[in-house]
């Protein structure tokens, strides 16, 4: 529920989000790829050192999904819909 649209009424509001949700999901996505083809060249003793740089990459990509998600959280308390990020941190506490 990271990216609940329900909170923004405003078509600025709404692409502003979308462009942080494309965001979150390309960043994932690209991790997960660079996870799975570093993991298949540890098969080969020649790729391991690619495949190395392939996690570390990876573990960028991991790294940034929080920095996106706080970057959304700070722009939406600076537009003023702080409610809405407590209603997200509510959901997120529901759940897990």
């Amino acid at each position: 529920m990271l990216f609940d649209n329900t909170h923004h009424k405003h078509p600025d509001q709404r692409r502003r989000y979308a462009l942080y949700e494309l965001a979150y999901t390309f960043v994932d996505f690209s991790a997960a790829i660079l996870f799975i083809i570093g993991s298949v060249m540890f098969f080969s003793d020649e790729w391991t050192y690619t495949g190395t740089w392939l996690f570390v990459i990876g573990s960028i990509c991991f790294a940034l999904k929080p920095t996106i998600r706080i970057t959304r959280e700070i722009h939406m308390i600076a537009k003023g819909r702080a409610d809405a990020v407590a209603d997200n941190l509510n959901k997120d506490e529901n759940n897990g």
